[in-house]
């Protein structure tokens, strides 16, 4: 049997007066990689704030297990959109992946030795020891997704909260995280990410959650990403593997 470990249940969520998600019903279960795909506009970002807490839902209730999510937020945790990183911030490596590590410190944010150990866990885990030192400015596209990554990891999470991760990143880059990711599924851990190119999500998520603001289907990505589906959510735009 299927343990969810996210449950949308008649989700709505408005910006003013324009509908940003309508009615979603969904579960998503427990170590599994799950594609969020659909038009711009559709929704997808907004789904994932909407768990963080961070937009009201006009109706409907969002669930982390059996626990409404501003009570399981430990447990989540959040990569934002690469344009919405000031990459030229003057923080090394190991800083960031520390503040993975805020949420759950006391108000005079003294870390502890178990503080050390997530930070040090992750950093390892991510493969990040021999650049610790270095300023995020100077790497490549695909070492900086690493590092907040490893912020993440260092959290302590176990829902992986992804808006366009593969944004920005080239072949190889792409290629490590997708094997990044398929390791935290192995390990346990959920993703739910939101992914423009459809080809990637064919061959590498195994479901998907299609939106136009309304939801379109979810499920199988198979079952989900049908040509009835694809032009119900797309129209006459191009989809095929492109950053629509």
């Amino acid at each position: 049997m299927n343990h969810f470990i996210l449950r949308f249940k008649n989700v709505s969520v408005e910006f003013g007066q324009q509908p940003a998600i309508q009615d979603l019903t969904a579960q998503i279960s427990c170590n599994t990689m799950t594609a969020v795909v659909g038009p711009n506009g559709a929704g997808k970002s907004t789904l994932l704030r909407s768990i963080l807490g961070w937009h009201p839902l006009k109706n409907g209730e969002i669930r982390i297990g059996d626990s409404h999510a501003h009570h399981a937020l430990p447990r989540i945790a959040y990569l934002p959109q690469r344009t919405d990183i000031d990459w030229d911030f003057p923080i090394t490596v190991r800083s960031v992946v520390e503040q993975g590590r805020f949420p759950s410190l006391g108000p005079f944010r003294r870390f502890r030795a178990e503080d050390n150990n997530f930070v040090e866990n992750a950093i390892s885990e991510m493969g990040l020891q021999d650049i610790i030192k270095r300023q995020i400015s100077t790497l490549s596209g695909g070492q900086q997704q690493k590092v907040f990554l490893a912020r993440a990891l260092a959290q302590g999470a176990d829902i992986f909260l992804l808006d366009e991760p593969f944004a920005g990143l080239d072949i190889k880059a792409t290629e490590d995280l997708v094997h990044t990711l398929q390791s935290w599924q192995n390990r346990g851990r959920t993703i739910l990410s939101v992914v423009h190119n459809i080809e990637l999500v064919k061959q590498f998520f195994s479901f998907t959650l299609l939106l136009r603001t309304n939801l379109i289907g979810y499920g199988e990505t198979a079952n989900v990403l049908t040509e009835t589906n694809l032009q119900s959510a797309y129209g006459s735009l191009s989809y095929s593997g492109a950053e629509t």
